[in-house]
This record gives structure tokens, sequence and C-alpha cells, in this order.
């Protein structure tokens, strides 16, 4: 179904939108989606187990500043990259833990711990007198390689970011479809006392997925960071309804069992495809979001007609 939405939404774009087939609209869609891709890769593994992971987008926005001030701070690019991510990463960890703990109340608790360490990131960044943050925003000097990293304007003519997702597809979906970990999942979200009969660890499950989508999270606000040449705390806000959108979009359940991660990369194309088309007509952005939004719902409608795993067991 995802395929074909794809499919016609190409179509239509393609008869109705001047320069939709241009090879600088192409390069810079790929761009767009290779991060919304990357930062829904935590959120399908987290639907995968019947979970949703509401700090992304604040994690996103605290590795983003974070990056900055580390390295305005005389941090080395490579280390502050492997700092924000590695915190990145613990940070989901503890989400994942700490949800399992409270019988998987996920949504509260990423939402509470999401807010808490962007705002943390912002008071320690502001300690830093003129290199501090101004209004959510952080100047530094970003390293040209950075820079080139998330852009189109490079000597092969793609961005390596686009390959960096291309590469994380590959991986996310042969560890989700041809290891014990991945089958371990849908068995978990699809059901857990039947897969905690077969010694799968619930929590060990839980605290993995969340650090994974941590670690992406924090990694996709390196790479707009690249993009947007400076911080800004923000960044992230509109990554909170995209990923949950693009996993909806994609087929995955979000309560578990039942999708996968490329069924999402679907997803993101499709929201990609959506938003250069809606963009194309000059809709504002609240007229953008209203339809996207509206979107959702006869997708909703369309997947919880499907009996659920847990409901076939």
């Amino acid at each position: 179904m995802a395929g074909v939405v794809l499919i016609a939404l190409i179509a239509f774009g393609a008869t109705s939108i001047g320069g939709f087939w241009s090879l600088l609209n192409l390069r810079s869609n790929l761009v767009f989606a290779s991060f919304l891709g990357i930062a829904t890769i935590g959120q399908t593994l987290c639907a995968l187990i019947g979970g949703l992971d509401l700090a992304i987008p604040f994690v996103l926005g605290a590795a983003n500043i974070g990056l900055v001030r580390l390295m305005n701070g005389g941090v080395s690019p490579g280390l502050g990259i492997v700092i924000v991510v590695g915190l990145g990463g613990l940070i989901g960890a503890f989400n994942g833990a700490l949800s399992n703990r409270l019988q998987g109340q996920s949504l509260v608790v990423t939402l509470g711990v999401g807010n808490a360490v962007l705002g943390l990131v912002q008071i320690l960044v502001s300690k830093g007198g003129v290199s501090g943050i101004s209004g959510g925003t952080i100047e530094g000097k970003i390293p040209r390689w950075i820079e080139q990293f998330s852009t189109f304007n490079h000597s092969f003519g793609i961005a390596p970011a686009v390959l960096l997702w291309v590469a994380l597809i590959v991986v996310t979906i042969v560890v989700l479809r041809m290891t014990w970990f991945g089958r371990s999942l849908y068995a978990l979200g699809g059901n857990q006392a039947a897969a905690a009969r077969v010694l799968i660890s619930s929590w060990w499950s839980w605290t993995v997925v969340f650090a994974v989508s941590g670690a992406t999270a924090a990694l996709t606000g390196v790479l707009l960071l690249g993009y947007t040449g400076s911080g800004y705390a923000g960044v992230g806000d509109p990554y909170l309804f995209t990923t949950i959108a693009a996993v909806l979009i994609g087929g995955t359940s979000l309560v578990g069992g039942r999708g996968g991660y490329g069924l999402s990369v679907l997803g993101v194309l499709i929201l990609t495809v959506l938003q250069t088309i809606l963009s194309g007509y000059n809709l504002s952005q609240a007229a953008q979001e209203a339809i996207l939004g509206f979107l959702i719902i006869p997708t909703v409608a369309l997947y919880a007609r499907s009996p659920h795993p847990r409901m076939q067991i």
C-alpha cells in the first residue's frame, strides 16, 4: 500500500510541479529524507516492541547545540561527535530501562527526560559567556568537512549523509530480519508473555532499542548542524511528529510486533515527496502541517483493520 501511495505522489508531482525531476530538487529531497530517515530508525525499533520515543527531538536539539559548544571550547570535531552521539545513546538507554521498569510508560518517560535534557544542555551552554546560547541559537565555526557531509555540493554529486543513510538502511533491515536480536523484537512486540517464556529479556531489549534511538537522534542533530551551519535548540521540533508519521504511513504498528524499517523508509519518502508537492503549491507551513496531520487519520484507520499479532496467538 505504501509503495502504491509513493508512486502515485511521484506521478502527481511530476505532472503538476515544474522542476520536480530537476537534479537539484532530487538531491535536496534525498538530503532531507536522509535526516528524517536516520531519526526514524530508532522510532521504528521502539514501535516494534510497543513503545514510542518522544525524546527524539529534544536529544536531537541537545546534540546540535552541544556539539557547537564543545567545538567552541576546543574539543576536536571528531571527538565532539563521538561524545554527543555516545551521550545520546546513554540517554536513550536510560529512557528504555526506566520505561520498561514502569511497565512500558515510554510516552511519559521519554517526554519528561527529553525536556529535562534539552533544558539542562541549554543551561550548560549558556554558561559560556559570549560563546553561549542566545534565543536558542549558538554560533561557532563549523568545520568544512561537517558541512560538506550534509550538503549535496560534493564532488561525486550526492551528499555523504545520503550514503550514510543507505548504509544504515541495509544494516537495520539485516539486523531485524536475519539476526536473533531482530526477531526477538518482533516476538516481544507481538506477545511479551510468550517472549519471556523463550528467554527474551524485555528489559535488555527495551534498553538497547531506546539506546539506538537516542544515538540516531543525536547523529541526526550532528548532520543538521552541518546543513544549517549553526546550532539551534529547536531544530528537532519537526521530528517529533514526522518520525511517528513515517512509521505509521509506512505500515509499522505502533503497538508492536508488525512492520519494519523498510516500510518506514517508504514512509519517509512519502512524507518527503508530499512536502515537496505542498511547497510547490506555495502552501504555508501551517497548511502543510494540517494536511500532514489529516493524512495520519485514514492511515491509522487502514492499518487498524488488520488484527494485531497478540490477537492471533
